[in-house]
């Protein structure tokens, strides 16, 4: 197992304190192995073995645990007589029935240091979970940043680029790297999990009858990453397909393609108005990949790949983003985390005057001291202006204090 060192380092600053820690992401993004990665760490110190119990949720072994009436039986009987502090790890938590009364009471005892991992992003929204209010920190798992993405990846080209390309086109999910990056392997490893999200996570947890029109809506949201829409205008499509849906239904199935960690939806900002807007988002995926494999790879999509690159980047980094509106002009992205805030235009190349026109623009209506920048895959700089920052993609990617990384002093973002 490759270390995980971002989500490690956030990890270890709650071990042995008292709070529930709740690791959430889309499926196979790796949530399995960063617990085992604790584990190890925790087991560097004087924890004994016997002091640690792993639970997975997914394997037949724990098939029994249906409720939490069986997880506490199963909990306290595996730590009868076990003096000393106690670290239980549970892996897809959202598979027991009313898992939060359990894991409440094994809080409240004092003595056992909890980690549970969820695919669902309502893992903690249930009016049971309010039990947990206040005692638990939740750390989201991304895809493999592309800083991880070399790091991972043993066969990787000598040139950057080349790596680039491959992660443009197959993704960040960490068991990637255990095939070769074959198109024809890669892009069937990449459906069966979308057809696994798709049937359990949606169509079984939702009890989905309509499994046509689900289909269809989340090819429609694939294939339009980087475009505002709304919720009616995707019902005017799928009208437009023969297919008979209210917009209830498809706000309905896009909660439920949220709730699973494989779409995002990034709501509108009037930066004007200081204000969110109601209506037109975007949706970028948890993973690039996904998209490819269910519709092939477009190279003439390229700009709604390269935003869901660096929105996913952004949220690695732990800043909360939004869509920017300056009057009838948008901002790609702005991106928020404590005290900080950064705009962000980004673009394929900045080929024309029209473009660099286009992008910068915008930016510079902002009368604001927060960082400006535009990303973009040109080598060639020299278009900063007024405070505006060009940067490469790549670069942008390789920087910011990275696990890969960590002795890089050069900071963009």
């Amino acid at each position: 197992m490759y270390k995980r060192n971002l989500y490690q380092k956030k990890i270890s600053l709650f071990i042995d304190k008292p709070v529930i820690k709740v690791i959430t992401g889309m499926r196979r993004v790796g949530k399995s192995c960063l617990l085992k990665l604790v584990m190890e760490d925790i087991l560097e110190g004087d924890t004994e073995e016997k002091q640690i119990l792993y639970i997975n949720r997914e394997s037949l072994e724990y098939d029994f645990i249906k409720n939490y009436k069986d997880l506490y039986e199963y909990v306290k009987k595996r730590f009868n007589n076990i003096r000393g502090h106690k670290y239980l790890f549970i892996d897809e938590i959202q598979e027991i029935e009313s898992w939060e009364k359990a894991v409440n009471s094994f809080f409240s005892q004092g003595d056992m240091d909890i980690f549970i991992t969820g695919s669902n992003a309502n893992l903690l929204s249930s009016e049971l979970a309010t039990l947990l209010s206040g005692r638990y920190v939740e750390i989201p798992v991304y895809s493999l940043g592309f800083s991880e993405f070399i790091r991972f990846r043993q066969k990787q080209h000598a040139d950057k680029a080349e790596n680039f390309k491959d992660y443009l086109k197959f993704g960040g999910l960490p068991a990637l790297h255990a095939f070769d990056l074959n198109e024809e392997v890669v892009f069937q490893y990449l459906n069966s999990i979308y057809n696994t999200i798709l049937l359990k996570d949606v169509i079984k947890r939702n009890n989905v009858r309509n499994v046509s029109l689900l289909e269809n809506l989340t090819k429609y949201i694939f294939d339009n990453i980087g475009n505002i829409f709304s919720a009616k205008k995707i019902t005017d499509y799928l009208k437009s397909q023969n297919l008979k849906v209210g917009v209830e239904t498809v706000q309905n199935y896009l909660s439920y393609l949220i709730s699973t960690f494989v779409i995002h939806k990034v709501p509108r900002y009037d930066i004007k108005g200081k204000r969110l807007l109601e209506l037109h988002e975007k949706y970028y995926l948890g993973d690039i990949g996904l998209r490819h494999a269910l519709l092939g790879f477009r190279e003439s999509d390229i700009s709604g790949i390269l935003e869901n690159i660096v929105f996913l980047e952004l949220k690695r980094r732990g800043y909360t983003v939004h869509l920017g509106k300056m009057r009838n002009k948008e901002v790609d992205f702005i991106a928020t985390k404590e005290n900080k805030k950064i705009y962000i235009q980004v673009s394929y190349l900045l080929a024309s005057k029209e473009t660099i026109e286009r992008e910068f623009s915008v930016l510079q209506q902002i009368r604001d001291n927060y960082p400006k920048y535009v990303i973009s895959m040109d080598s060639i700089f020299g278009h900063d202006f007024e405070g505006i920052k060009q940067l490469n993609l790549v670069d942008f990617l390789m920087d910011k204090n990275n696990e890969s990384h960590p002795h890089q002093k050069k900071k963009y973002i």
